[in-house]
């Protein structure tokens, strides 16, 4: 894995983890009990963005360092990876 490898795969991740961890504690507006005017009751009361994108850094960063780890330590080579067929048949 180079560099250019490297970044991409860190920016999949955290778009994945962002859009998996966007919902949790997430509370409508009607479960609020303060629907703004204009809006639908079902839309977000009060994100709390930056918590959210600091959690979704820290766990992208801990799935990143797992999966570097495993790429760059050869744990899992490209070898093993055409040979993954084989376990079918």
């Amino acid at each position: 894995m180079n560099l250019t490898g490297g970044i991409v795969l860190f920016a999949s991740l955290w778009f994945l983890t962002l859009f998996c961890v966007m919902p949790i504690g997430q509370r409508s507006q009607a479960d609020a009990g303060a629907v703004v005017h204009g809006t639908h009751a079902g839309a977000p009361e009060g994100l709390k963005w930056r918590r959210k994108l600091i959690w979704t850094t820290a766990i992208t960063s801990v799935i990143w360092a797992v999966l570097a780890w495993i790429i760059l330590g050869g744990v899992i080579t490209r070898a093993d990876i055409l040979q993954l067929d084989q376990l079918i048949r």
